[in-house]
């Protein structure tokens, strides 16, 4: 019950602080993939309800591709937020 309130946030070890982007594709791999397994343990109407969020190096430029995806329901910006130009496009992402 309570599984709903929670989220996840996935980023790769090798994109801390580096500036590389998850390529898309492999992000949502990896979001499925949590998801399923959230719903091995729960249930998919769980696995569907807990929020799973990709960090890593969130861009402008990666933003609408991360979230066009399924499994990707929000992003975690780091170093983007800091410059309010960038902030607002991955804010107002397509």
């Amino acid at each position: 019950e309570d599984m709903k309130n929670i989220v996840i946030a996935y980023e790769p070890v090798w994109a801390i602080g580096t500036g590389l982007v998850c390529p898309s594709d492999v992000a949502q791999k990896t979001h499925q993939s949590i998801r399923a397994k959230i719903a091995s343990m729960y249930d998919e109407d769980t696995a569907e309800q807990v929020r799973i969020q990709y960090g890593g190096s969130v861009s402008p430029e990666s933003v609408d591709d991360l979230m066009a995806q399924p499994d990707i329901d929000g992003c975690l910006v780091g170093g983007a937020s800091l410059l309010a130009d960038k902030f607002n496009r991955i804010l107002a992402y397509e």
